[in-house]
């Protein structure tokens, strides 16, 4: 039965299978029929997008559009390098590992390298890819490449202007329990921390 067969296509493994199930598929993919420019900021811009629905009929889409950014995951004996700063967005403090937006044309691991120095003084010797984070899918582009940093050395941090952080290192394992209470929420540090210890760092 079809059914079933689509049961089985689930049960399927490997990034094969993976890849195979992110491609297009016509009966899901909405095609972008007019776009209307809503606005441009410094950071990102809004448009209104009139898509054509996988069954002829039509809808609109608000989108946010964002160059991305990077963060590093910085772990010492154990203990997570986070930066302490407010939030105007969420109206709260917050733990987050280092990171920043991409500058227009820059590669995101020397942005994650930038960030890393600017807000904590430390550089690394190495940089690893470990994933991109979509941060809010449903309604923006921005991505977050996410790295592990190896063979740390502190040097002098140089927040830019009007930032205002502290850095705290903190135990990888207490920074996990705290997302499972609810007190840690940044996707890019949650990543990070769970990189952490898979690579056995915590």
């Amino acid at each position: 039965m079809e059914g079933e067969k689509d049961e089985d296509v689930w049960r399927e493994g490997g990034l094969g299978h993976i890849r195979a199930l992110l491609e297009d598929d016509p009966r899901l993919v909405e095609r972008v029929v007019g776009e209307t420019r809503v606005w441009d900021g410094r950071i990102f811009g809004v448009r209104t997008l009139d898509v054509e629905l996988p069954d002829g009929g039509r809808g609109v889409r608000e989108v946010v559009l964002h160059h991305g950014g990077a963060g590093v995951a910085a772990v010492r004996d154990g203990r997570i390098c986070l930066v302490r700063q407010y939030r105007v967005a969420m109206g709260r403090m917050s733990l987050e590992i280092p990171a920043g937006k991409l500058d227009a044309g820059e590669e995101p691991e020397r942005c994650a390298a930038r960030e890393l120095r600017e807000e904590t003084g430390l550089v690394a010797g190495r940089l690893e890819f470990v994933g991109r984070a979509a941060g809010s899918i449903g309604f923006t582009n921005e991505t977050t490449s996410i790295y592990l940093a190896h063979c740390l050395r502190q040097g002098s941090a140089s927040p830019d202007e009007g930032e205002f952080v502290d850095v705290a290192w903190l135990p990888v394992r207490d920074v996990l329990e705290a997302v499972r209470a609810g007190l840690i929420q940044d996707g890019k540090t949650i990543i990070g921390a769970l990189a952490a210890v898979e690579r056995g760092l915590a």
